[in-house]
């Protein structure tokens, strides 16, 4: 899996955006303002949100992905060469954390995914 294919797959949700707001080659997306997945500049993962410190701990655990640097404990760095309908799967699942966290209002205005 690729960078590209990663970026597609964040690209399609409704009212993604990516910016690269520390500089030096991150590709971090954001909904509403707040980050759901972010690609490091050296290192070939992308990072997401889990709906726990647990989940991210069996995700580690199983060999799946690892602890991402410099974010909180529920979140992991997947491999961008991690299959890719689990990579969907888990950039889809952190866009939801992150989506139905914001204001109501603001999520009217995002659409449907």
């Amino acid at each position: 899996m690729s960078r590209d294919i990663v970026n597609s797959i964040c690209a399609a949700l409704p009212g993604a955006t990516v910016s690269d707001p520390w500089g030096g080659g991150h590709d971090c997306w954001k909904v509403g303002g707040k980050m759901f997945a972010v690609i490091g500049a050296m290192t070939p993962a992308v990072s997401v949100k889990t709906d726990s410190i647990e989940t991210a701990e069996m995700l580690i655990d199983a060999g799946v992905g690892q602890r991402a640097a410099y974010l909180h404990r529920s979140w992991v760095a997947l491999p961008l060469d991690t299959d890719q309908g689990e990579l969907r799967r888990r950039i889809r699942a952190s866009y939801s954390i992150i989506r139905n966290a914001l204001p109501k209002k603001v999520q009217a205005t995002l659409g449907d995914y």
